[in-house]
């Protein structure tokens, strides 16, 4: 197969494109030549702007196109419309953000959201996820049966610069007494970039269409597991403290950002944010790497970069995630008061 691959310098691009020339196709890119340039030297790059510069994808012909950077309707609607009668195949990437209710368990006929002003542009949190479910209609509007569209949760491992995993990896890796929200049993899930992108080439393959979350693992994970693999891979002699969740919230302590993977029971709306029903994907040949590995790998590159920690679109964004001296004022707060509590029952 010819792909061509919008963005693809970046993250998931990245590993788009590694699992594409793997599996022994060609491979084009279309971007800005803004972000890690020198990758790829023996892959045809071509140069514009999907904000009005598109000239270079004009007269060209490619079995599937995998857009991977495809955030505002109006972009996404004048790329599928301009590739329309160039590829056979629309694949995008989407998000489970796109459904805004997740008090339930999500599968692929969960209503999505909407926005009440569709030229809204900015992304937002509030934003984000209706914004993709627009992008999402535009390329169907423009290759009708011809669109595959894949909504991801978490993307984890390495080059992932959101630092919502590599939080864990390295704050377990540097040991001691961990701070830990909630209980050890609560269910969380993300996936690995490089089976994403793996699953995503042979999916376009087989020229499927139709709609995908796609989320891991195949098994219940927990928060507590994943604790303790993350211990076992580095090797540290981190001690984890659970804390609840009442005692953070009232301390203001944000979940998600400032202690990642954590979606407090309180936040009904996104209460089974981590539970979302993949079956559908599964039954169409998704498959995981061990845990063990995509831990590994996220540790080895922690160590041989520095991260800069960016937004889902690649924008710089200030670390908020919780400081280790705050993580020492809580824990020691959170032990006074524990040892209050059965000092008063004595």
């Amino acid at each position: 197969m010819n792909i061509l691959i919008l963005g693809g310098t970046m993250f998931l691009g990245r590993d788009l494109v590694e699992a594409t020339l793997g599996r022994g196709h060609e491979v084009t890119l279309f971007n800005r030549g803004q972000h890690n340039p020198e990758l790829y030297p023996e892959v045809e790059k071509l140069r514009g702007d999907r904000d009005g510069n598109l000239e270079a994808l004009r007269g060209r012909r490619w079995d599937a196109v995998i857009d991977t950077c495809g955030f505002v309707p109006r972009l996404v609607r004048d790329s599928a419309e301009l590739l329309s009668d160039a590829a056979s195949l629309y694949v995008f990437i989407s998000s489970i953000s796109v459904y805004p209710d997740h008090s339930r368990a999500v599968d692929e006929t969960s209503k999505v959201g909407t926005l009440d002003d569709e030229s809204v542009e900015e992304i937002t949190g509030e934003t984000y996820g209706p914004l993709k479910v627009l992008c999402e209609q535009a390329a169907e509007k423009a290759m009708p049966g011809r669109v595959l569209v894949i909504r991801p949760g978490l993307i984890v491992g390495p080059n992932d610069k959101t630092v919502r995993f590599s939080y864990w990896t390295g704050r377990v890796a540097r040991g001691g007494e961990v701070l830990a929200p909630g209980s050890t049993d609560r269910q969380i899930q993300f996936i690995d970039s490089r089976d994403l992108a793996e699953w995503t080439v042979r999916m376009a393959e087989e020229s499927r269409t139709g709609v995908y979350n796609a989320n891991g693992p195949d098994y219940r994970l927990t928060m507590g597991r994943f604790l303790e693999e993350c211990r076992s891979v580095s090797g540290s002699d981190a001690r984890v403290t659970w804390v609840g969740e009442r005692f953070l919230l009232e301390r203001s302590i944000e979940a998600w950002s400032e202690l990642p993977l954590w979606v407090s029971d309180e936040d009904e709306p996104h209460r089974y944010f981590m539970a979302n029903n993949i079956a559908k994907a599964l039954a169409a040949g998704l498959t995981f790497r061990p845990l063990a590995d995509t831990i590994r790998d996220t540790l080895e590159w922690q160590s041989q970069n520095e991260v800069t920690t960016t937004d889902k679109t690649g924008v710089p964004v200030p670390d908020i995630t919780l400081k280790p001296e705050r993580e020492r004022e809580l824990l020691e707060e959170w032990h006074k008061e524990k040892h209050k509590a059965v000092s008063n029952r004595q």
